[in-house]
């Protein structure tokens, strides 16, 4: 129903009347008050206007034809995006050690800064949340600790807030146990997203006595605060809107800066989206919102979380490995292929037999389920001793290792299907193993299949740092267009995703698989849940250098900064090698630093998104109630003119013009524009150079697209569409700062 116009300081009296306008609307479809008072479950009254409620659908279609109703839509679940990797860390001596602010030379610098999940909640006797050096909590804080019972979160001044939201959950699972209604994480998913975006400095990390370092956020000094919303899977989901937007409307009231949102669900309709709604009330109060791409890769189209406002990340590596290779026996020198684990070594140094899982086969068994190692499908008589090969897919990584372990096998070699290419995890396995790519693995499966007295070995996994090429793009990260609006390039940009370091509940086992008691401080965990905190980290960082920049300047910042090329100075690659695309990064690689600077952006205000939703369709009354201020739709806007720091055009018919602004938050200069042509296309910018006398002068420059005489065939085929695409860019650079935007281009076939 829009917003409040109420404010932050509503008094108990004023959010009282809100909720009593609630009662009094459904009452007047449901027959009574009485009856409305007991259908509604949530009463959004601080910023969102709005209710959730028990409706039978013939009553939510009445509701959804009155006029006050901007949107009404089912209490739909969503999903955590992690790839549920499920490695784990350890602390050397089991305990870790939090190192003196001096130690950093980081003072208080972002102790003002409050970094926030929406996520399955927070541990909060991991060293990553203690607030050793503290000062006080900032006063404009308005959250607390929800406490009230034995498992109950408490505050101290770095965790600073910690609520749970399961109404919504409850509607579709039934009632939760008393003693798990907390704000406690215990999946493991919230803490480590938490901690990722803002945990402190923790020192004598290991990872299986591996690569001892230290552990800390991207914003680490910055308080935090956790809202519950994510609660074990039911009917394909376990975070449900209803509970997503109590949570919003509670952290715009209590003076979060930034929203880590690692959840996702099919990209659907703005207003029939509770995440889109709920983050646009926290951008239009200041809040910046960052979400994960979702985790559906390599598939096009798959992109979710697409609203212009949020902050959308995919997920590529980094360039450090956890490295236990494969060595073969094959004639005078043998073979060797790169491989990924955090297992134990083999008991023994020395080549041991390796069979395929289908050569292991259970009489009982298919050849399919077999190879992919399920539990009960292979048979002791022929693995034991024996190192298996086995084919990722359908079931849990590790859950394949115990099935070799408990039929007798030495080891076992995981090998990448071709879909996943050369996405390789370091997983925990419970035997001697190892993860290789899917070229490798091709050519393991034909060395065993055809060799008489095939013989292997792996390597004692070990930490290598400097790995190229990194980054690459993971395969599991979701890849646009945008199939919502796909004017609006989406994901924005890609960040660390692959085996990432951080805390850990206690509460839970380090792989989730019910044969796995372990308990561990620290997880190594992969997916865009665990890039999209890298962004939220680094939003904080922004958020405290620059007060003044809106989300959307801190937005461009990240985006235009950011870079395409990897590490050996050529063109970033998907994760079967090839050349990647905007569909898959965006505007690029996370650079933080080059953030600090951009020299311009290309800012938006909430009327400007409103504008948005107005070139979209949305009729005057709709965006009039989105707001509680007067909004009046422009006589004519294109979606090709939305101010976003990157360039798209589906349905390319020969010509386009497209018109943005941009705003210097750099020194006095003049910036030139430079131009890479996608294929077939020219594209001029009029003017092509732009003069900043002074901090905030904004100019307009206008891109003109036109094809070479007739529309060419590009070469980027993508299946969810008919179209092809080619792909651009522009760069503004005064010879200091390189202002990047991609342009993308989309030819009908």
């Amino acid at each position: 129903m829009g917003s409040h116009s109420h404010g932050r300081d509503a008094s108990p009296e004023v959010l009282e009347r809100a909720t009593q306008s609630h009662h009094e609307f459904l009452g007047s479809f449901l027959g009574s008050q009485e009856k409305a008072e007991k259908a509604i479950f949530y009463s959004y009254k601080r910023h969102i206007n709005g209710f959730a409620a028990n409706l039978e659908e013939e009553e939510a279609a009445e509701i959804a034809k009155h006029p006050s109703a901007i949107s009404v839509f089912p209490n739909q679940g969503r999903k955590l995006h992690t790839t549920h990797s499920w490695n784990f860390m350890l602390f050397e001596d089991g305990k870790g050690e939090i190192i003196p602010n001096s130690a950093w030379d980081m003072g208080r610098f972002g102790e003002d800064t409050i970094v926030a999940n929406l996520d399955t909640g927070v541990w909060p006797e991991s060293l990553s949340f203690n607030d050793y050096g503290y000062g006080p909590v900032p006063s404009r804080w308005r959250g607390s600790c929800e406490n009230n019972t034995a498992s109950g979160v408490v505050c101290n001044r770095k965790l600073i807030g910690a609520k749970y939201y399961s109404k919504g959950y409850e509607q579709y699972a039934g009632p939760i146990d008393p003693s798990m209604k907390t704000p406690r994480d215990y999946n493991g998913h919230g803490t480590h997203t938490l901690s990722t975006a803002a945990g402190n400095f923790v020192s004598g990390a290991k990872v299986f006595g591996l690569g001892r370092g230290t552990v800390k956020g991207g914003s680490p000094r910055a308080r935090v605060a956790s809202y519950k919303v994510c609660w074990p899977p039911a009917k394909n989901g376990e975070c449900f809107d209803a509970d997503m937007l109590e949570a919003f409307d509670e952290a715009i009231h209590d003076g979060v800066d930034v929203l880590s949102v690692s959840i996702g669900g099919d990209p659907i309709d703005y207003f029939k989206d509770g995440i889109s709604i709920g983050t646009f009330h926290a951008v239009k109060n200041g809040i910046v919102v960052v979400c994960s791409a979702g985790n559906s890769g390599p598939d096009a189209g798959t992109v979710t979380n697409v609203s212009p406002w949020i902050i959308t990340v995919g997920a590529s590596t980094l360039d450090r490995e956890f490295q236990a290779d494969v060595k073969i026996k094959k004639g005078a020198h043998g073979e060797q292929f790169k491989g990924l684990s955090l297992s134990m070594p083999l008991p023994e140094d020395r080549f041991y037999p390796l069979i395929t899982g289908a050569q292991a086969q259970a009489a009982n068994a298919s050849a399919l389920d077999a190879m992919l190692c399920k539990p009960g499908n292979l048979d002791p008589e022929k693995a034991t001793g024996n190192i298996v090969v086995c084919l990722r897919g359908q079931n849990a990584r590790v859950e394949k290792g115990r099935a070799a372990a408990l039929a007798g096998a030495a080891g076992m070699i995981l090998c990448n299907n071709k879909e996943l290419g050369n996405d390789l995890i370091a997983d925990p396995h419970v035997l001697p193993a190892t993860h290789i790519n899917y070229e490798d693995g091709t050519a393991l499966f034909a060395y065993v299949n055809t060799t008489k007295d095939p013989r292997g070995f792996i390597t004692a996994p070990r930490a290598v740092v400097g790995t190229k090429p990194a980054p690459f793009m993971a395969s599991f990260s979701s890849k646009g267009p945008n199939t919502i609006t796909p004017e609006i390039l989406k994901p924005d940009i890609t960040a660390p995703g692959v085996n990432i370091i951080a805390s850990y509940s206690e509460a839970t086992s380090p792989t989730g698989l019910p044969f796995d008691d372990r308990k561990v401080k620290f997880n190594v965990d992969s997916g865009t849940s665990m890039s999209c905190p890298h962004v939220s980290g680094v939003v904080g960082l922004l958020k405290t250098l620059h007060p003044d920049w809106s989300p959307a300047a801190i937005k461009s910042a990240i985006m235009t900064s950011a870079r395409t090329r990897d590490n050996t100075m050529k063109p970033m690659l998907d994760g079967s090698f090839v050349k990647a695309t905007p569909f898959s990064y965006g505007a690029g690689h996370l650079r933080p630093n080059r953030a600090v600077d951009p020299g311009l952006v290309y800012d938006m205000s909430s009327e400007d998104y409103l504008d948005f939703l107005c070139a979209l369709g949305y009729n005057q009354t709709m965006i009039q109630q989105f707001t509680d201020e007067p909004h009046k739709c422009p006589d004519s806007l294109s979606l090709f003119d939305v101010n976003y720091p990157s360039f798209s055009v589906p349905n390319f018919s020969g010509k386009a013009s497209l018109y943005r602004r941009v705003k210097n938050v750099g020194s006095p200069g003049t910036y030139k524009a430079v131009v890479h042509h996608p294929l077939g296309v020219s594209v001029s910018v009029e003017p092509t150079r732009l003069t900043f006398v002074k901090v905030g002068e904004e100019k307009e420059f206008r891109v003109a697209l036109r094809a070479h005489r007739r529309i060419p065939r590009a070469v980027h085929k993508v299946n969810v569409t008919t179209e092809e695409y080619a792909f651009g860019g522009l760069t503004w650079t005064d010879g200091k700062h390189f202002v990047r935007s991609p342009i993308v281009v989309g030819f009908p076939n």
